[in-house]
């Protein structure tokens, strides 16, 4: 068990007012306005890079619930709708903030991660997913050096994929390369069995990335190269693979 507790923490950056209307969401959802919970959520999401790295256990967690108590699902439904607006405001949002836009393509890849249906992930979301995977697989992303806010040293890392060296849990700051490979070792393999071909094509601009005659810095060469081993090795990483790109990344 110990769900219950994991969740309590994640709601601790929020006013009493929105935790108490958390909680209540958890517990109780038809007590509370469901899409106003989603709204809430997304919102958070967006400022919040470790929040949306984890909000995808709370949603699923309401989803349930709400399931359970009443047979319907106001929340998701709302929340599928907000992520679609924000999905198709996607280029406003990369050019207003990056770290919105970054925090957005977390938040829908946790998202996509958590929610299934019938045990299979929903398809609703992979042509989404795959178009702001390929957003930062443009050179304009993989080149740009800005970071924005990440977790911090010390954060929980649930739900981290740990044998990737771009698992930037211990870095407080993130760019767009980071999230992409983030990404792809959290939901690639996934993404590749629902749409083989939309991956292969994301590859082949990963490979082009790799081979920017300039802008590319070492350690997002290092990054992209990882990340083409890792899938071209059935998504795993090797323990030789492992020791080189821990080494280098830690020197």
């Amino acid at each position: 068990m110990g769900e219950p507790s994991r969740e309590e923490y994640k709601i601790q950056s929020f006013d009493a007012e929105t935790q108490q209307l958390l909680k209540t969401a958890l517990k109780d959802p038809g007590a509370v306005d469901l899409e106003k919970v989603a709204n809430v959520i997304v919102d958070h999401s967006l400022q919040d890079c470790v929040f949306s790295k984890e909000a995808g256990r709370m949603c699923y967690a309401i989803i349930q619930a709400e399931s359970k108590q009443a047979g319907q699902s106001v929340f998701r439904r709302g929340l599928l709708n907000r992520l679609q607006q924000e999905y198709q405001a996607r280029e406003q949002l990369r050019a207003r903030s990056l770290q919105g836009w970054v925090c957005y393509v977390t938040f829908i890849c946790n998202i996509f991660d958590y929610l299934r249906v019938n045990n299979m992930p929903m398809m609703a979301l992979v042509n989404p997913v795959y178009d702001c995977l390929f957003r930062l697989a443009q050179p304009d992303s993989l080149s740009k050096e800005e970071e924005v806010g990440g977790p911090s040293p010390g954060t929980s890392t649930e739900g981290c994929r740990m044998d990737s060296p771009a698992q930037l849990c211990v870095s407080p700051l993130l760019t767009e390369v980071d999230c992409l490979v983030l990404q792809l070792h959290r939901v690639g393999e996934q993404l590749e069995k629902m749409n083989g071909q939309r991956m292969d094509e994301l590859f082949v601009l990963i490979r082009d990335g790799f081979l920017l005659p300039t802008g590319l810095s070492s350690l997002a060469q290092l990054l992209l190269l990882e990340i083409i081993e890792f899938r071209a090795a059935g998504w795993k990483t090797t323990p030789a693979a492992h020791k080189y790109y821990y080494s280098e990344v830690s020197d």
